[in-house]
């Protein structure tokens, strides 16, 4: 039997996946749809996008519109392939059941 596919832990969080999943799908997302999608606290969201930010998953670009601060993050090409990974790693997981 070949050995069990890795998964990626920076990915493998339950935030960080649904993060990743959700910015696959647009090109660009603000802090507070994100946080409304998630329903995460400000904190844990924060934190989260952080970690994925060290990983060069995402891209985070910080602008101030009508004076008031807005954060916008996207997914990386780095992080497209991440998490294709992730998703080809499950699937092996999954056909050996």
């Amino acid at each position: 039997m070949p050995p069990l596919p890795e998964l990626d832990p920076v990915v493998h969080g339950r935030l960080r996946l649904a993060l990743l999943s959700l910015l696959s799908g647009v090109e660009q997302a603000e802090f507070t749809w994100l946080r409304t999608k998630t329903q995460a606290t400000d904190g844990n969201l924060g934190a989260q996008l952080l970690k994925l930010e060290e990983a060069g998953y995402v891209a985070i670009k910080k602008k101030f519109v009508l004076r008031k601060p807005q954060t916008v993050y996207r997914i990386t090409e780095t992080g497209r392939q991440a998490l294709a990974a992730y998703v080809q790693a499950l699937k092996q997981l999954l056909g050996r059941l």
